[in-house]
């Protein structure tokens, strides 16, 4: 199964769940929390990548250009 984001978030909500439900012992679930703080932060980078993709748009000339919302 290939490791991209929207597995990764499954993968979290599935650690969360098994949190939740209490029946996990003490060292799974220590186990469980690293590894879920580690697939929230490698989710948190990979949103932070999209958003600055997405905040710039490229220009007639090719020149790639910070896109800001004037109001």
């Amino acid at each position: 199964m290939e490791n991209n984001f929207e597995n990764k978030i499954r993968e979290l909500e599935v650690i969360v769940k098994e949190l939740e439900s209490g029946e996990v012992n003490l060292d799974d679930a220590i186990e469980k929390y690293t590894k879920a703080m580690k697939l929230a932060k490698e989710c948190s980078d990979k949103l932070n990548k999209a958003t600055e993709k997405v905040n710039k748009i490229l220009k007639e000339n090719g020149v790639l250009e910070e896109f800001k919302v004037e109001e």
